[in-house]
C-alpha cells in the first residue's frame, strides 16, 4: 500500500469515527450493558446485584402477564402496520395528483405527525369519554346506541389505540411516499398509457414496484414504532383494564419505574431487542429481493 493510499483510508476512517463513536456509546454499549443487567439479580439498598444467570429468563417465561403484554402488542401491531401504510400510501396518491386544495389536503394530513404525543393522547381522550365525549355524541346522539365506556372495556380499549395510532402515524409515513412519487419520471406512466394500460395496473405493475425502497424504510419504522408505544398508554388507560392495553415497552416502564425491578426489565428489554432485530432481519430478507433501485 502506497502513502497516497493509506492517506485516503486514514481520511476515511477519521471521518466516520465521530459516527462510530456515537452509535457505540448510545447503541451498542447501552445494549450491552442491558445484556449484562439482566444475567443479575436487582440491587437492593446495601445489596449488591449478584449474578443469577438466566434465572431472571426463566422467571420471564412463567410470568402470565408478559405473555398477556406480548400478544397485545402483537395485535396492536397486526392492526397498525398494514391500515397505517395502506392509508399513507392512499392519501400520497392523492395529493400528488392536480386536485383543488392540494397544498391544504397536504397539511391537513401531516399535521397529527407534528402534535405532541401527550396532547394527541388528551384529544383522543376526550373523543372517547363516556356520556359527553364526542364519540358518544354520534353513537348515543345521532344513532341511539347505548352508553360505552370505550377506554374501560377490554374488548374495546385496545381498538381504540389502535385507531389513535393509525391516525398519528399514517400522515408520517404520506411524506415519505409522497417524496417517492414525485420522485419517479412521469414519461414511465405517459409510456404505459400509450400501450393501452390502465391506472390501477400501471400503478401495480410500474409505481408501486419503484415505491418498494419507501416501503420497506416506512415497514421497518412502522414495526419499531408499534412496539414502542408509552405516551398514549400512559395518558389514556394505564395499561387498564386488568392489563388489556398494556403494550411491551410500556411494561417495561411500569416493572422498572414502579417496581423498581431493573434485572427483570433488562430482561424485557432484551426480548423487546430480539423482537426487533428479527424482526428487521426477516423484512430485509424477504423484501430485498422485491427492490427495485434506480
Amino acid at each position: 500500500m502506497n502513502r497516497a493510499s493509506a492517506q485516503v483510508q486514514i481520511h476515511g476512517w477519521l471521518l466516520l469515527l465521530p459516527a462510530a463513536a456515537l452509535l457505540a456509546l448510545f447503541t451498542h454499549y447501552p445494549a450491552l450493558a442491558t445484556l449484562w443487567h439482566s444475567l443479575h439479580s436487582t440491587p437492593k439498598g446495601v445489596r449488591p446485584a449478584v449474578w443469577v444467570g438466566l434465572d431472571n429468563y426463566r422467571g420471564l417465561v412463567e410470568d402470565p402477564v408478559f405473555w398477556q403484554v406480548l400478544g397485545n402488542n402483537l395485535w396492536f401491531a397486526a392492526g397498525t402496520i398494514p391500515a397505517s401504510i395502506a392509508l399513507a400510501l392512499l392519501m400520497a396518491v392523492w395529493v400528488n395528483g392536480k386536485i383543488s386544495g392540494r397544498g391544504f389536503l397536504r397539511l391537513a394530513y401531516f399535521t397529527p405527525t407534528v402534535l405532541p404525543m401527550i396532547a394527541v393522547a388528551n384529544i383522543w381522550l376526550f373523543f372517547y369519554t363516556p356520556t359527553y365525549g364526542l364519540l358518544e355524541q354520534f353513537t348515543v346522539g345521532l344513532l341511539g346506541l347505548p352508553s360505552h365506556n370505550w377506554l374501560g372495556t377490554k374488548s374495546t380499549v385496545l381498538s381504540c389505540l389502535i385507531v389513535v395510532t393509525i391516525w398519528k402515524e399514517a400522515g408520517f409515513f404520506m411524506i415519505f411516499y409522497l417524496a417517492a412519487l414525485q420522485a419517479i419520471p412521469p414519461s414511465l406512466g405517459e409510456a404505459a398509457a400509450i400501450e393501452g394500460a390502465g391506472r390501477w395496473y400501471c400503478f401495480r405493475r410500474v409505481t408501486f414496484p419503484l415505491l418498494m425502497p419507501t416501503t420497506l424504510f416506512v415497514l421497518v419504522n412502522a414495526v419499531i414504532n408499534s412496539f414502542r408505544l408509552v405516551d398514549h398508554i400512559v395518558v389514556m388507560t394505564r395499561g387498564g383494564p386488568d392489563n388489556a392495553s398494556s403494550l411491551l415497552l410500556y411494561y417495561i416502564y411500569d416493572v422498572g419505574f414502579k417496581f423498581w425491578d431493573s434485572a427483570y426489565a433488562s430482561t424485557l428489554t432484551m426480548v423487546l431487542l430480539a423482537i426487533l432485530g428479527t424482526a428487521a432481519i426477516l423484512q430485509f430478507a424477504f423484501l430485498e429481493r422485491r427492490i427495485h433501485y434506480r
